[in-house]
This record gives C-alpha cells, structure tokens and sequence, in this order.
C-alpha cells in the first residue's frame, strides 16, 4: 500500500522500535492473494466491486515486507462489512491517515493488510498507478528495492517515531512522490497530514490566509494535537492546494474553522470537492450537522452547497466577528 509524502512527524512522540523484515521476492506472494482474493469476494459478495493486489509483493522481482497488501474496491454506500470479514479472520483498524478508509487486518500463516474503498475514491487509482508504473519500469523498480535496502541499514528505519509510520516508510516518501509524478497521477485527493513537510504547508497557508489579516501570529497551532480538533489536506496530484479545520463539539455538531484552496486554484470546483469529502467523513462519525461563520466573501460559497442561516453557538465561548454570517447544515438524521 503506497503512503504518500511522509516525512519525519512535527507531532513527535516516544520512539517505539518496531520489528521489520524485508525479504526478496516471493512467487508466493501472487498465490496467497489469489486465495485470500477468492474469500473476500465471498464475505462480501455483491458489494465487493474489485480487488486489487497492491504494494511491493505485487510487483514480480521486488523485495518486500511479507505482507500481502490488497485493496479492496466496494460499492458506495455499503455498509456494516465488519462482520463479513472477521468471519474470515479480519480485524478493524481504522482510517490511519486516509479519511473514509476501512482498514483491516490478518496475522498468521499469511500477513495481509486489507485497504477497503468505495469505487470513486482517488486512493485507488494512485495505488494501482504506483504499482502498475514499477511493474513496466524495471530501472525504476530496481532504484526501489536499491532504496530499501539503504534503508534497512538506518537505526531509524526500524523505529516508529509516529504512531502509524517506521521510519523505513517514511524513507520512501520521497521516491513515491517522484514516480507519482513521473506517472502524470494528478487526481485530487484529501489525507490528514501526519509528517513535517505536510504541517508546514499548514502553518503556512493558515499564516498566509487567515492571521497575516489580522497582522499577528498563529495562535492556534495548540489544536494540531488535539482531539477535538480534525486537521485536513488536499491534494492536486502530490501538490498540496488546500487545508480545513475542524472542530469537533459536542452533541454531533461540528465547525468549520478554517478551510482555504489556493488562490491559483480557485473556481475549478475543488473546494466543492474537499467540502463534500469532509461532510461525508463527518456523517460517518456520526455528526448531524456542520457550522461555520462565513465571511462575506464566502457566504455565496457555503449558500451553494446547501447552508443556510444557523445560529453557531460555539461551546468555547469565542467572540463572534459582526461581519461574519453564522451559517449551517443538517447532514445527518437526529
């Protein structure tokens, strides 16, 4: 599974040294996905659209974890596939940094992490290019397992700095984003930023767009570690374009603090897009309905994609600017 632009992570926890084994290429591999293929598509049935397998062990010559990576294409809308898959030995793990991901997992006589998508998603496609650009590039294929095993001779690369990434995956970033480009990937797409490179084009599109007004310093960079508060951003292709906060309140309500598309960016439908993407992340949290206090500038922008006038009643207590418009959204059933 392809983990683009991670880098070391700004949000710096205990350094955790985690076992990592890379292996040369295993025909094996193919045979074990085949069976493990055959299973999902039988949990699932007439949800499951495609399955797909990804990642080094899908690439014949490449060295790799002996971990079989498969991603999992089902039809929009499906729901309670939980169950289905641990019949057949899978657990739940979560989104990780890839907002409306399912992610789930088997250890055992076969490793397989399992990455479920609904069809549309534009992490399929940047997997399935990824994979597809090494198997017809055997230089390039070549420069990757050369890579690897550059990697494993770093301490760091056995260590896990951040609570989802080795710093062996956070190694490859680099040559990921190369080979993306390479490829002409340039589909938009929206992550939770989780490495140094992403935080600061955080800092500075907040910066830039928002306090640089008020002529003073970001004084809210507290909320990137914060569990009340969601912080995403959008990508065009491996550029980043754009970013949103949110907070999270209680009683299923949820704000917009911020959310910005570059400037040279704008009118082509993206923030559109990265608004819809996080309705439905926050729908599927289970929260009923969105605010935000609209400056005048964006009042036609939130209008067209359905808020109206809403009291915002922000819990924290924070002053109102008089020149903002308190607007809402129901998204969810009460």
């Amino acid at each position: 599974m392809v983990v683009i632009d991670i880098g070391m992570s700004i949000l710096m926890n205990k350094k955790e040294t985690r076992k990592l084994q890379v292996v040369p290429y295993d025909p094996d591999w193919e045979k074990q996905f085949s069976h493990e293929e055959s299973q999902i598509k039988k949990a699932l049935g007439d949800v499951c659209l495609a399955v797909h397998h990804v990642g080094s062990t899908s690439v014949p010559g490449l060295a790799a974890k002996p971990k079989i990576d498969i991603l999992v294409v089902i039809k929009p809308g499906s729901v309670n596939i939980d169950p289905p898959l641990h019949a057949i030995g899978y657990e739940t793990r979560g989104e990780f940094n890839l907002p409306l991901q399912y992610s789930f997992a088997k250890r055992g006589k076969i490793d397989v992490n399992l990455h479920i998508f609904e069809e549309g998603h534009p992490e399929i496609e940047l997997n399935l290019t990824f994979r597809d650009y090494l198997r017809t590039h055997p230089e390039t294929c070549k420069e990757y397992a050369l890579l690897k095993s550059a990697l494993l001779k770093e301490e760091s690369s056995f260590e896990k700095n951040h609570p989802m990434f080795t710093g062996y995956t956070l190694g490859k970033a680099e040559f990921i984003r190369n080979v993306l480009r390479l490829s002409g990937f340039c589909r938009l797409r929206f992550v939770r930023p989780t490495n140094i490179n992403e935080w600061e084009k955080v800092k500075k599109l907040r910066q830039h767009y928002f306090f640089d007004k008020a002529n003073i310093l970001d004084p809210y960079q507290w909320t990137f570690d914060h569990p009340d508060h969601v912080h995403f951003i959008l990508y065009l292709g491996v550029e980043i374009i754009g970013y949103a906060h949110i907070q999270l309140w209680p009683g299923s309500r949820a704000a917009i603090r911020i959310i910005v598309v570059e400037e040279g960016q704008r009118n082509r439908g993206f923030g559109r897009q990265f608004m819809e993407w996080i309705e439905i992340w926050l729908k599927r949290q289970g929260f009923r309905s969105v605010h935000t206090e609209a400056a005048p500038d964006a009042v036609q922008f939130y209008a067209q994609l359905g808020y109206t006038p809403m009291p915002f009643n922000d819990p924290d207590g924070y002053e109102s600017n008089a020149r903002d418009t308190p607007l809402g959204k129901i998204i969810g059933a009460c």
